[in-house]
């Protein structure tokens, strides 16, 4: 696979954010690796280090999960403790995994790395099927209103790739989850020790008809995830550089939350209510005439106003309501 790209292609190419759940030692870490490897994205010196640990550990095969477990407790164990984030990227679109923990008292690491996700790969064991870690993690995944979920069902070669296994797994998991908030639920056979429906398609589930994993991850839809009529900006950043170029420079860098600002539109900043217009919108050196969710920019005003990293930018004809009082579930 070629994986080589111009800058500025790889800038504009989109990003698809999206996190690992499940048990432990359902494969999570085997799983990531094996979409590194398949896809061509690891360098030659770290397949070669992870070839050099799974000797040194008598393993009888190359282990890929040694990729995402870079805790020496987590290789020691083979277990996943911290959230571990790797980047990588496709002809057709740029990643940012969180691979999470599966151990039931981890579980708040895995709400760190579902709570930026576009998706979550929720992994069930194909021998032990939906368990109480799957149904916490499915939760959690509606909870945060994650628009995608896939659920692979791993270690398919351990039951013979057998489609009843797998329909029954599907049947426990869209019978719990149906009282749930998800919205887009998929299901794939897998084998990620093997490769089985990760990139390529296996030849052992031939009555499975749909994508594999990696097609799935490349052509999952999320434009419309997103709010692109409620403009907001929180200020996470108060760029003053205070060199010759930019001597009077006060540029405001977030990530635009949701909808759209344009150069000229009237704003007001909150909490004080101090209203203003957009001067400039910069993306690193690049000036946009617009900036639309999820991108991270700078915005400056027209006016010297009071704005500091909370603050929130909004319309002043489509705002929010100030207040005190929340009514909130917090992980």
């Amino acid at each position: 696979m070629d994986n080589t790209f111009s800058d500025s292609a790889y800038l504009n190419m989109e990003l698809l954010r999206f996190t690992t759940a499940g048990s432990v030692d359902d494969g999570k870490s085997t799983l990531i690796g094996r979409l590194l490897f398949d896809s061509k994205a690891i360098f030659q010196d770290q397949l070669e280090e992870v070839e050099r640990a799974s000797v040194k550990k008598g393993d009888e095969h190359t282990n890929l999960a040694l990729l995402t477990d870079g805790l020496r407790a987590e290789r020691e164990q083979g277990i996943t403790i911290d959230v571990a984030y790797r980047y990588f990227h496709t002809p057709k679109r740029k990643f940012i995994i969180a691979d999470t923990p599966g151990h039931i008292q981890y579980t708040r690491n895995m709400v760190t790395g579902a709570s930026t996700a576009n998706a979550a790969v929720i992994l069930v064991d194909a021998r032990h099927g939906v368990i109480e870690q799957t149904v916490r993690h499915a939760y959690i995944a509606s909870l945060l209103c994650i628009p995608h979920v896939i659920v692979c069902v791993n270690k398919m070669d351990l039951v013979d790739f057998s489609e009843e296994v797998f329909a029954g797994i599907q049947k426990r998991f869209m019978t719990f989850s149906s009282n749930l908030n998800l919205k887009d639920v998929r299901f794939i056979p897998i084998s990620a020790l093997h490769g089985d429906n990760v990139v390529g398609r296996s030849t052992k589930t031939p009555w499975y008809d749909g994508p594999t994993l990696m097609y799935l991850l490349e052509n999952l839809y999320i434009s419309n995830d997103y709010n692109l009529v409620d403009a907001r900006f929180p200020v996470q950043y108060v760029v003053r550089p205070q060199s010759n170029e930019f001597h009077d420079f006060r540029g405001y860098a977030g990530r635009m939350a949701s909808g759209t600002f344009k150069i000229g539109d009237k704003v007001k900043v909150l909490p004080s209510g101090f209203t203003s217009t957009i001067e400039s919108i910069r993306l690193f050196k690049e000036e946009l005439e617009s900036a639309s969710t999820p991108q991270s920019v700078t915005i400056t005003l027209s006016d010297d106003l009071d704005v500091s990293r909370g603050c929130m930018i909004v319309p002043v004809e489509n705002g929010i309501e100030a207040g005190q009082d929340i009514d909130v579930m917090v992980c």
